[in-house]
């Protein structure tokens, strides 16, 4: 399912069949939500009251004076709408007033990757050039400037490095064994010996979210008594330029071959079906470094001769129609769907029905609280029964603030987590 959340809350609509539009119960919640984050954002924006009896008067310039995450196009407007905002606007309060903690991180670069990007004195692509990493390996698709010029097989030879020295990433295996779970990214960084100041992170969350699903599931200890563990990810974007970045798993996985079955719409036409086997860790730039030597045999290019212990599959499609084929030979211990959007998009619809037939573990991740919530909503309406899990804070969400985000709500990918 694609992961952009400038739809949300548009997907639970079409789940109904027996009510119309103007009665659902969460329809307040769909019409509250604007899109946008400030005046000068290109992103188009929706007045909070639009259709409440008279036309807009221009663009929604004036936010909620209590919340601040709805915005309207009139006082007239604000006023008409407040019987539905009301609401919600004390959760969105609530959301608002966790901006502190979603940028609290443990990095030296913490404030110049939260509070000035979000405060526009900072952009994306100024903090990659000022590491040198604009446009380059794996981080060109972290800007919006690098992402508007990549083709998907793009330089596949280069994909698979952290362009970053090997002490600023981890392109070998850890010196010593996990000692207990890891909870941070303090925690993920002492242990591998990694200094505060390295971005590495930024990339190294979609490895981490899926060890720290993997331990809210309830599935932690499985791994220390299994050989092989499947995954099921739904969903993947951005990340099927960044695949090297799962061999991490080997080292948050010792022992186990880690298989993950990759499905989505945006896998290309002509990666369906591919495999890729990864037997160590994203490079780092030091031509001279043996974590190139470690690379060679491998027909994707991205391991030796020794047995793989993480393979990667792409499928391309939706979970539901793809599900029986691929379970075949790959039945999944957990499903994950790393920024999911569920709210926004009808067609999670019988996967969510699929995951409740099937009763595996699943975990998925969004920007922000707000669609979570949403989420949750759709989750309870086609199940008939809350999420399994909660939503919570991951502590492994990236540590960069989504810029020019569709919401008001802070926003940061892989933010929050829930599951089934």
């Amino acid at each position: 399912m694609p992961k952009t959340t400038t739809l949300i809350a548009v997907g639970l609509i079409l789940f109904t069949t027996s009510k119309s539009l103007s009665t659902h119960p969460l329809l307040s919640e769909f019409r509250a939500l604007v899109l946008s984050t400030n005046d000068s954002t290109s992103v188009s924006m929706e007045c909070a009251g639009e259709g409440s009896g008279t036309r807009c008067l221009g663009p929604p310039r004036k936010r909620c004076g209590r919340c601040g995450a709805v915005a309207y196009c009139s006082l007239s407007h604000q006023i008409s709408h407040w019987k539905q905002h009301k609401q919600e606007c004390e959760r969105f309060q609530q959301q608002m007033k966790q901006l502190d903690l979603l940028n609290d991180f443990p990095f030296t670069f913490s404030q110049e990757a939260t509070t000035q990007i979000s405060e526009k004195r900072e952009s994306r692509c100024s903090f990659l050039s000022k590491r040198d990493i604009h446009r380059v390996g794996m981080w060109i698709c972290e800007c919006s400037c690098g992402a508007s010029i990549l083709p998907f097989d793009y330089s596949r030879s280069e994909s698979h490095t952290c362009n970053l020295s090997n002490i600023l990433c981890p392109s070998h295996g850890p010196s010593s064994p996990i000692a207990k779970s890891l909870c941070s990214w303090k925690d993920y960084y002492e242990w591998r010996c990694i200094p505060l100041h390295s971005p590495v992170s930024l990339l190294l969350h979609w490895p981490l979210t899926v060890y720290h699903a993997i331990q809210i599931a309830g599935l932690g200890s499985l791994t220390s008594v299994i050989s092989k563990l499947c995954i099921h990810y739904l969903g993947p974007e951005k990340e099927l330029l960044q695949l090297a970045v799962f061999g991490e798993l080997c080292a948050l996985f010792p022992g186990v071959l880690v298989q993950i079955e990759l499905i989505g719409p945006a896998v290309p036409h002509d990666r369906n079906g591919d495999k890729i086997d990864l037997y160590s860790y994203a490079h780092c730039i030091e031509k001279d470094c043996n974590c190139k030597s470690e690379n060679k045999n491998t027909s994707s290019g991205m391991g030796t001769c020794t047995p793989s212990r993480v393979t990667l599959q792409l499928h391309r499609g939706y979970y539901h129609d793809v599900f029986s084929d691929i379970s075949k030979d790959a039945f999944p211990h957990l499903i994950i769907a790393p920024n999911a959007g569920i709210a926004a998009y009808s067609s999670w619809l019988p996967t969510i029905e699929l995951i409740k037939e099937i009763n595996v573990p699943a975990v998925f991740s969004d920007y922000c609280e707000e669609a979570c919530h949403l989420a949750s909503c759709c989750i309870t309406t086609v199940t008939s029964q809350p999420p399994r899990l909660p939503i919570q804070l991951n502590p492994f969400r990236q540590p960069m603030v989504v810029e020019d985000s569709a919401l008001f709500l802070p926003c940061y990918s892989n933010c929050f987590l829930f599951g089934m």
